[in-house]
């Protein structure tokens, strides 16, 4: 689809209206502190292991340790800021990233299928992924760490709409 017929279908490349669940700030800052604290223990792990002098070897894990506090603080808001959605009568717009950003549109009629999902830690925070499959080569839109009742009501939503739509979805 070209930006013209985006252009005559109404359609415009947009700051979607909606923000994620508020509760993905906990999300992100959980999932970071996982990810850091599996990385933290090989550099323990090597840290007594490892040839270099026992100097270097402190420099090295306080870089890392000083490199995890500042993106475990900064990462979650800033994502929490730009990660935005929304579901019209004509298409469903995402807006995802923090240092790559990136801004989507699928028109009604080329939804394939809408799924959620949701992981262990998604679930304890009641968050979902709603994933709206298009036949874009770009691949499927991705709303993350919605709140589960409003990612719930939103696939029910799409579904009913793009049954309802007479077109191809190509």
């Amino acid at each position: 689809m070209t930006l013209g017929d985006i252009a005559d279908r109404g359609l415009n490349l947009r700051e979607p209206a909606n923000q994620v669940s508020s509760r993905a700030l906990v999300y992100w800052v959980l999932r970071a502190i996982t990810t850091w604290v599996v990385l933290g223990a090989v550099e323990f792990v090597v840290f007594f292991v490892g040839g270099s002098p026992v100097s270097h070897r402190w420099v090295y894990l306080s870089a890392s340790a000083a490199i995890a506090l500042v993106y475990i603080i900064v990462m979650p808001p800033w994502r929490y800021a730009v990660h935005r959605w929304e579901a019209t009568p004509n298409a469903v717009y995402t807006q995802t990233g923090w240092f790559n950003q990136e801004r989507r549109i699928a028109p009604i009629s080329r939804i394939q299928t809408v799924d959620s999902h949701r992981g262990p830690l998604e679930q304890m925070l009641s968050l979902a992924n709603v994933t709206v499959t298009t036949a874009s080569a770009a691949g499927p839109l991705k709303i993350h760490a919605l709140d589960r009742v409003t990612a719930d009501r939103l696939v029910e939503d799409l579904t009913s709409r793009t049954q309802a739509n007479t077109g191809d979805a190509t």
